[in-house]
């Protein structure tokens, strides 16, 4: 019998989180810090607003693009909070989860041999829809020393006549790190000299803490090469209603939304309900949240110094990347040893790309009582290898 898979998708490997997940999921007891999943339930009046619209029947299709007043909020939360402008009828479109977006993005603006810069460490799906979409990536190594921000110096070794896409994966997933507007504008350059265009993931623009996100697309010459990608699952602590959106220009978002149209039909109706309440009246549960966050983040940031764990101070998203090289262990090591003898799970900085190595994930959406344990049960991990 003839091979039946593609020569394109089995070489693609496995999510390294996914890996540490299911090994938990077995285990009695265990601690796990390794899932990037707010730790709140979703706040009440949105899921009321959901139900609300199942008791009401609304359980039909929406339009391929999505409800025109989540449209609408979308719109409007994006100038209010980002000076971002779209015309919501041919400039954003729902999809199901940001991934979702990603994908579409990547795929409806490839051709095959096309080169995307993808900065790393950074979220797992982005190579792999990279290769998906017949593109190839091009790996930028962000480094410890510049905070694992992107510098207009990498960026600009990077670039070939074959480089058509920049991913921008701020605030970034898994080092917290984030990007200034000063920062952003020495990217935005470039990207208008090298005539490059950008998909910047914003999935974690609410959860930043010594200054508020600035998107890219909002700098001058940068809406019109800018897919902006969005949702709801980080800032409203709806993973599970799976829903997400992309803002960009409308010769973009018509092709995105023309794939989205075959593979999905449109994005889940009661969550788009749901994500209208949020929009509307959700900004006091992101403040809630976005404190909470930040609380954790400092318990976090004074427990590594005591227990002499090296850590740069992230700014964004709810992920700190410690530094483990010290240890003389690998990270899928040390993250292994770590879950068989304290079980205590966290994620090898690995499986966010190769110059991962040495480092890990820790994911404070998790509560400050969970963190506390966590922590006695890295120092006393921590104490063993230095006897």
């Amino acid at each position: 019998m003839r091979n039946p898979l593609s020569k394109k998708v089995e070489p693609i490997k496995p999510s390294g989180i996914r890996k540490f997940f299911d090994i938990v999921s077995e285990m009695d007891d265990a601690i796990s810090l390794g899932v990037g999943e707010p730790d709140f339930d979703t706040p009440w009046h949105i899921r009321e607003e959901g139900i609300y619209s199942l008791e009401q029947g609304k359980t039909f299709y929406t339009s391929n693009s999505g409800l025109k007043e989540l449209k609408l909020e979308i719109c409007a939360y994006l100038g209010r909070r980002f000076g971002l402008q779209y015309e919501f009828n041919d400039e954003v479109f729902i999809t199901v989860g940001g991934s979702e977006a990603i994908d579409l993005a990547l795929r409806a603006m490839l051709d095959e041999g096309d080169e995307v810069l993808l900065p790393q460490p950074s979220y797992v799906s982005y190579e792999p829809c990279i290769t998906l979409a017949d593109g190839v990536p091009v790996i930028i190594e962000l480094k410890e020393e510049d905070e694992f921000k992107l510098t207009p110096k990498q960026v600009l070794d990077a670039l070939t006549d074959k480089t058509k896409i920049l991913i921008m994966p701020f605030p970034n997933n898994p080092t917290g790190a984030i990007m200034t507007k000063d920062e952003l504008e020495e990217i935005a350059k470039i990207c208008v000299e090298k005539d490059i265009f950008v998909i910047s993931d914003e999935i974690y623009s609410e959860l930043t803490y010594n200054s508020n996100h600035v998107s890219i697309a909002s700098l001058p010459g940068m809406k019109e090469r800018t897919i902006v990608i969005n949702g709801f699952s980080k800032s409203y602590a709806m993973t599970g209603w799976r829903l997400g959106y992309a803002c960009g220009p409308a010769i973009i978002i018509d092709q995105m939304l023309k794939i989205h149209q075959f593979a999905i039909m449109c994005a889940p109706t009661t969550s788009q309900y749901a994500a209208v309440e949020a929009l509307r009246n959700g900004d006091e549960d992101v403040d809630k949240m976005r404190t909470a966050y930040n609380q954790r983040r400092n318990y976090l940031m004074s427990e590594f110094k005591k227990i002499g764990l090296d850590c740069f101070e992230p700014f964004g998203a709810f992920y700190v990347f410690p530094s483990i090289k010290k240890f003389g262990m690998t990270s899928d090591e040390f993250a292994t040893r770590l879950l068989m003898q304290e079980k205590l799970a966290v994620v090898p900085g690995t499986a966010f790309g190769a110059c991962g190595e040495g480092f890990l994930r820790i994911s404070y959406a998790y509560s400050l009582d969970d963190l506390k344990k966590a922590l006695k049960l890295l120092k006393h991990f921590i104490d063993s290898l230095e006897k």
